[in-house]
């Protein structure tokens, strides 16, 4: 028994070593990458507006009517007002709290089912694992489109049916690739080792095997987030979006018919807002990827 846990502890040190180095160069990859740095920034500020928004700490008065209906961008009013004459900036700023919303919750959601999916099927293999395959591949032969109406339609409109029908139908890709990485770790020599020691089915999966895959879970966060944020704009389109309360999507609706008036602004505020998270997000997976994994550092 003494010999085996020696063996553990010999085994898990060095793999310790070698996780909390890579931690500390993917962060050192990232300070010194001004365009990930950028983009940390940016998301930071985002997260502080949808958080202040949240408690109505700014743009709390979105619905108060303070000019013209459709007075054009000036000094007073960056974006102009819309046809009620709310200003176009305050619900911009105000969008960017469902925006925000929406993107962490959808990665969540889906981050929880791929991974918890993913984990089982690499790590038991056998019947448990094509059956969860047998899932994911059907599941995925559905257009996404269609799932994401479908759900929509049953769960009923708001922002809750969103997180929902979002997270349930983007969670395909990172379950694909936590299960192989599984299946590469689960016969490694750091898990026969906690094996020998008596370590059940639960440590070995939750506390051995994916710490060493977390990093493939942040970048799949990251890129998730800034998706979520594009399809409910999708779905604002199609009339299930988010109900009662600015969001990008619905001000991309509405413009639609503001267009044909010349009236410009509320698509330019939103898709501009749009435009600057998800690109900075693109910035920092691509930043993510580069730093956190291992095959494109020769570790």
């Amino acid at each position: 028994m003494e010999n085996a846990q020696a063996v553990t502890t010999n085994i898990n040190k060095p793999r310790e070593e070698k996780s909390k180095s890579l931690w500390r160069h993917a962060f050192e990859t990232i300070m010194k990458d001004k365009m990930a740095v950028v983009s940390i920034l940016i998301f930071l500020s985002y997260s502080a507006i949808a958080l202040l928004t949240t408690f109505d700490l700014v743009a709390g008065d979105w619905a108060k009517e303070v000019g013209g209906s459709y007075t054009a961008p000036s000094a007073e009013h960056w974006f102009g007002t819309d046809i009620f004459g709310r200003s176009v900036m305050a619900k911009t700023l105000k969008g960017t709290q469902v925006a925000m919303s929406i993107g962490l919750f959808t990665a969540l959601i889906s981050g929880f089912i791929g991974v918890l999916l993913g984990a089982i099927a690499g790590f038991y293999g056998g019947k448990v694992d094509e059956v969860i395959v047998w899932f994911y591949t059907t599941f995925s032969s559905i257009p996404s489109i269609m799932l994401l109406v479908a759900i929509t339609f049953i769960l009923g409109k708001g922002l809750l049916a969103v997180y929902l029908a979002l997270g349930f139908t983007s969670w395909v890709s990172l379950c694909r690739l936590i299960r192989g990485e599984v299946m590469r770790h689960k016969d490694r020599e750091y898990v026969h080792a906690a094996t020998a020691i008596g370590g059940n089915d639960f440590r070995k999966l939750f506390k051995h095997i994916l710490p060493n895959v977390l990093h493939i879970v942040i970048i799949n966060f990251s890129l998730q987030f800034q998706v979520a944020i594009k399809s409910e704009v999708i779905l604002s389109y199609l009339g299930l979006g988010v109900q009662g309360r600015p969001s990008w999507g619905t001000m991309i609706d509405d413009a639609k018919l503001e267009l044909a008036r010349g009236v410009w602004w509320q698509l330019a505020a939103a898709t501009l807002a749009m435009f600057v998270i998800v690109l900075s997000l693109n910035i920092l997976g691509d930043a993510l990827r580069d730093a956190l994994d291992p095959k494109l550092k020769g570790k």
